[in-house]
Formats: structure tokens, C-alpha cells, sequence
């Protein structure tokens, strides 16, 4: 009898730690399985160096990129995003162009800021990849739905793709993962004292999307703006470096000569940094915060306003005027990027398109 107690005790034991290392397995399976994502983009120089960061991360599955009208007019950036999966090899990428204007008023292109081709002049393969014939809007819907709960979007341009997806079909806001994504401020714009430019391009997309009620994570120039590449971080880069880091490389020059020229100690790779967040969450530090979207104000349309405190005034009407009763409070909608390990980051980024 004891024997077989023995016998059945064993059983049991070995039977647990199958369970229990078939879960362990599991649990690593699902920790190393990519990250599926979308990223929304207007290429521009700072797209292309997100772009390209997001293809050569094996943590990401970038499952379609989708064109914005922002930095570029929406069919140079079609173009210039076809041209770089000509060079990183992946015309199996779906690209798709979404919208040519914002939800209210004219476009506002970025030549300034993006130089020649929107690239900073810096010279793409011909292109030999096919654009995916469908819209944007509707190619985040139909992957959203797809992968329920698996996709994470990288707005990194206008928001209008991901407002337009909203308004068609809102039962995607709860099938999203998260959305992180490059724009905003909380300390001041960059087109003007107010308003950062992906905000200002379309306000009234951008107040969709802060307010969707999905995760939001808002890496802005309050971290973008202090994490500057130098020629050193270039020159490593140029190292062994294949035709992806020659681009790269030649984009990042561009951007450093053109940010030292209006005051800045080196090239911000803005658009890099919303891709590197969704790789590695720890090279940022976020609050959560009530942001709001300025989208009337003479001065400050596209402003990104955030509510540090968490309460508003609670006023009453008294007579022929206001009185102060109390606060309200109100709760966060957006972990916003207050600061950032640049240094990490710039080595993070120059080692995963060394050599590329």
C-alpha cells in the first residue's frame, strides 16, 4: 500500500512540474514574441530613422506602415516609405496612404525642417515595392480587428489616419493595445510658443485620439528636444556600416547641421524615440496626466495642455459673477514623457543600425 502511495505521490509530482514548466515555457514564449505594431507615419527625415529602428528591432512586427499627409504631401511620403523598405529589404511590408489633408483647414508641409525629397537629401534605392492599394484608416481597422488586443500603434506623424480610423469604426478604441506616440508638449511648441508640430498639423485629429480612451503614451519634445545626436554618435554609425546606416547617417548630418543652425547642441531624432519607448518602456520616465488639445486659440491651436494638479476650480454663479466653491478633480488621460536616458538611447539606436 505504501508503495503505491509512493507511486502515486510521484505521479502527482511529475504531473506539477510538467504543468508548471509547459507554463514557464509559455510565459517566455509570450515575453519573446514580437511586439505587433502599426506605425503611422509622413516621411521626413526623423520617420525614416523610426522606420528604420522599428524594422532592424526583432522586439517589434511591424505589421503595416501607413502614410500621413504631415512633414511631406501625403504621396512624397508614400514614396519615400516604399523606397525605404526597398532598402531594408521588406517589400512584404504593407504601405498604404491614408489622408492628403487634416480633418479642419490647410495643410502645413515641413520642407524647412526636412530639406530635399523630405529626406534631408539623402539618396533611397529606386523604388521596386508596390503601395498597398487600400487607406490607411482602413488597414489599422482591419489589423486591429485581426489581432485583437495585440497591436500597438506608432502615430508619429498628424494623427489624422488614427482619428479617421476612430470615427469609422469606433469598437477598435478597446482592441488596441496602446498607442504611443511622437507630438505634443507640455513645455511649449516648436512651430511656434505653444503648439509642437504633429499637434498643430491637425488639432482636432490629435483631440480624437488624447480622448479615444485607449493607453496613451505622448513622447513629446519635453524628452525629443534633450535627446540630441552628435557627429561622434554619427560617426560610430558610419562604422562597418552597410546602406542603412550610410542613410541613416546621412539623414542624422542633415538634422545636425540644421538643428545646431536654429540653437541646438545637436540633431533631434524626434520620431525615434515613440519607436524606442514601445522597445524598451525604461528609457523613458512618464506622468499620468490630463492633457487637453487646444483647438480654437489664436496663439495656441495645437497646444497640448496638461493639468498638473488633477483638479480644476468648481465655480458656482453668484449674482452677476463667479464664485470659487471647491476643486473638481480630474483624471488622466495620457502618461506623458517628462524625461528620458538620452545618452542610453542614442547608443540603443546607433548599435541596432550599426553595421546595417
Amino acid at each position: 500500500m505504501r508503495n503505491a502511495q509512493t507511486i502515486a505521490i510521484r505521479i502527482i509530482a511529475i504531473a506539477l512540474l510538467t504543468a508548471a514548466i509547459h507554463c514557464a515555457a509559455t510565459q517566455t514564449a509570450k515575453a519573446q514574441s514580437p511586439q505587433r505594431v502599426i506605425i503611422d507615419t509622413d516621411p521626413g527625415t526623423d520617420d525614416a530613422l523610426a522606420i528604420l529602428l522599428a524594422l532592424n528591432s526583432p522586439e517589434l512586427k511591424v505589421e503595416a506602415l501607413t502614410i500621413v499627409a504631415g512633414n511631406v504631401t501625403a504621396p512624397i511620403g508614400l514614396d519615400n516609405a516604399l523606397a525605404i523598405t526597398v532598402l531594408a529589404n521588406r517589400c512584404d511590408l504593407p504601405v498604404a496612404q491614408g489622408a492628403q489633408l487634416p480633418i479642419h483647414g490647410k495643410l502645413t508641409i515641413e520642407p524647412f525642417w526636412n530639406g530635399p525629397n523630405g529626406l534631408g537629401g539623402a539618396q533611397l534605392p529606386a523604388n521596386r515595392c508596390n503601395a498597398d492599394p487600400r487607406f490607411g484608416p482602413d488597414v489599422i481597422i482591419e489589423l486591429v480587428h485581426k489581432y485583437p488586443h495585440e497591436v500597438t500603434l506608432i502615430p508619429i506623424g498628424p494623427e489624422t489616419n488614427i482619428a479617421l480610423a476612430v470615427l469609422k469604426d469606433p469598437t477598435i478604441v478597446p482592441l488596441v493595445k496602446r498607442v504611443v506616440l511622437m507630438g505634443g508638449s507640455i513645455s511649449g511648441g516648436n512651430v511656434n510658443g505653444a503648439a509642437e508640430f504633429n499637434v498643430m498639423a491637425d488639432p482636432e485629429a490629435a483631440n480624437i485620439v488624447f480622448n479615444a480612451g485607449w493607453p496613451i503614451t505622448m513622447v513629446g519634445l519635453d524628452v525629443t528636444e534633450i535627446t540630441l545626436m552628435q557627429n561622434s554618435d554619427v560617426a560610430e554609425l558610419e562604422k562597418n556600416a552597410g546602406p542603412e546606416a550610410k542613410f541613416a547617417a546621412a539623414v542624422a548630418r542633415f538634422q545636425i547641421g540644421l538643428y545646431q543652425g536654429t540653437g541646438f547642441g545637436g540633431g533631434a531624432i524626434h520620431d525615434a524615440l515613440a519607436v524606442g519607448a514601445v522597445i524598451d518602456p525604461t528609457f523613458l520616465t512618464t506622468k499620468s496626466l490630463r492633457v487637453d488639445v487646444e483647438t480654437e486659440g489664436r496663439f495656441a491651436r495645437g497646444e497640448t495642455i496638461a493639468n498638473r494638479n488633477g483638479t480644476i476650480d468648481k465655480t458656482i454663479p453668484v449674482g452677476d459673477h463667479f464664485e470659487t466653491v471647491g476643486v473638481i478633480e480630474v483624471k488622466p488621460n495620457v502618461d506623458v514623457a517628462t524625461n528620458i536616458d538620452a545618452k542610453s538611447f542614442l547608443n540603443f539606436f546607433v548599435k541596432r543600425l550599426q553595421s546595417k
